[in-house]
């Protein structure tokens, strides 16, 4: 794997604009606004501004960018870059964040190697050095990394939030926190990018395991690596059905964060599906886009670097990581429709579509997780297509039980920057699930699949509280937007790490 981040830690600076020593200095400009310049900057290009906007040669609507020379005495920064965000009635995080990344993103273009952006003053000065800090590093992330030449790798941007010179010192100090806070879990957001885009020749379970025990390693978290012998002795038949088929040996990786004098309860276990590449085995999947399939193990990608950042963040409170790994192909030993497999809690399954393996590994992981004492779980796969169909490209769906535990991920990925909207677990569904011959079957027909998909792996939650985030739709981007290249999203990341910090929300442990 050639992953090397480019993103650095982002700063906060109480500064005059002029005093900069940047490339670029980013102004943020809303809808219906002149912006207010401070007269150093209003004497070098106050006219010029003013003529763009009113000539409507820029229009400050979301994301939009323009940039200008800048020169006059005392001033340092070369360039000026007018970035839209929008109405400032609209303006929240999510706002900030995009029009962030897609300012920095325009500077990359431009291979500006030192970046200012100017706070707002839309959001709490803390609440926006976060948002604005997630949103450059996010921007640092690249996905041609296979190409060659000069002109494929950018350059790294050191980036600044510069707040009013005025600010008091404690609020530049909460400012700085925040920022770093949101560096923590942009870049980690893009580990996971990187880990997504790689090719399945390059990423298989083994490589995966390998990386997780250095990143682990690196973070100060525990890490063990379950091997196809230990999975075979624990009785994973779920696991191991769906790796029959590939040459390649399946693996578990398990991250294991435990804070000195932490109590033991609630422990928190965050569950990724992680398969490497997916043919669909023998329900083979067409050709068309299965190149795309690469992108199977998002879900166990965002839980290694959920991990990584909850050890940086350090919450109070313990915190597991389980990632079942596997690739699904359709070799001599595969597994057939119509097989039943005996997973590790006992329960039968009639796999009645090799192409719906994820949540077949998921169940044995759910289970593992269970084992090493989790008292609360949250999972993140790409399970379903159903789940685009019913909520688009921009939404993950969100199930689970109770309400009070779903209700509180959907909070916290809503603060976290990810999109979710909570679907229902409708128990009559649980009738497409029946099979004649075992104890359930692995899908449930067209109706409703993303739903019987999750009542699936709640089988498997031994009546904790769980939720599932079917990101299948949202952890690759089909088109690229102006924050956002086509590729990798590293959806999930940030809501794993948050709620990994909010234990005192969490509803109590199941006796």
């Amino acid at each position: 794997m050639r992953y090397t981040e480019q993103s650095l830690p982002v700063g906060v600076i109480a500064s005059a604009w002029s005093s900069l020593d940047v490339d670029l200095l980013v102004v943020p400009v809303f809808e219906g606004e002149v912006p207010a310049l401070p007269a150093d900057l209003d004497a070098v290009l106050g006219p010029l501004v003013r003529a763009v906007i009113e000539r409507r040669e820029f229009t400050p609507k979301a994301f939009t960018t323009l940039v200008l020379p800048a020169a006059g005495p005392g001033w340092r920064p070369e360039r000026v870059m007018l970035a839209g965000f929008g109405t400032r009635a609209a303006c929240d995080a999510r706002r900030v964040r995009r029009a962030a990344s897609a300012a920095a993103l325009a500077a990359r273009e431009r291979r500006v190697r030192r970046l200012a952006m100017a706070a707002s003053g839309a959001l709490p000065l803390a609440d926006e050095a976060r948002a604005a800090a997630e949103g450059l590093t996010l921007a640092s992330h690249y996905s041609g990394i296979y190409k060659s030449g000069d002109e494929a790798r950018p350059v790294p941007i050191e980036a600044l939030v510069v707040v009013p010179p005025a600010t008091a010192s404690a609020d530049v100090r909460e400012a700085e926190r925040e920022a770093g806070r949101g560096y923590i879990l942009a870049s980690c957001s893009n580990l996971a990018r990187a880990l997504t885009n790689e090719p399945a020749n390059v990423m298989t379970p083994r490589l995966f395991a390998d990386i997780a025990g250095q990143v682990g390693a690196d973070a100060g978290l525990r890490v063990d690596v379950l091997d196809e012998d230990r999975i075979a002795g624990l009785g994973m038949g779920l696991l191991l059905g769906v790796s029959r088929g590939s040459a390649e040996p399946p693996r578990v990786v398990v991250l294991r964060y435990d804070p000195p004098d932490a109590p033991a309860r609630p422990l928190l276990g965050l569950v990724g599906k992680g398969v490497t590449f997916d043919t669909g085995g023998i329900s083979i999947k067409p050709s068309d886009r299965m190149h795309l399939m690469k992108t199977d193990m998002a879900g166990g990608a965002a839980v290694l670097s959920a991990m990584k950042a909850v050890a940086a963040l350090k919450p109070n409170a313990p915190v597991i990581g389980v990632v079942p790994l596997v690739e699904n192909m359709p070799g001599g030993r595969a597994t057939r429709p119509g097989d039943v497999l005996r997973s590790a809690s006992g329960k039968t399954v009639e796999v009645l579509d090799t192409d719906a393996e994820g949540r077949l590994i998921l169940g044995d992981a759910l289970w593992y997780a269970r084992e090493l004492g989790a008292t609360h779980l949250l999972d993140a796969a790409t399970l379903t297509g159903a789940i685009g169909i019913a909520l688009g490209r921009d939404m993950t769906g969100l199930f689970g039980t109770p309400a009070q535990w779903t209700d509180l991920v959907a909070r916290t990925a809503a603060r976290a920057g990810d999109r979710v909207w909570q679907m229902p677990l409708v128990d009559e569904y649980r009738e497409q699930l029946r099979s004649e011959i075992a104890d359930i079957s692995n899908i449930g027909g067209r109706p409703a699949g993303s739903i019987t998909a999750a009542l699936f792996l709640q089988e498997f939650s031994g009546g904790r509280p769980w939720a599932h985030l079917d990101i299948a739709s949202t952890a690759w981007a089909d088109e690229a937007q102006p924050w956002q290249p086509k590729g990798p999203t590293g959806v999930a990341v940030r809501t794993m790490a948050e709620l990994a910090c909010t234990p005192d929300a969490w509803p109590p442990p199941v006796a």
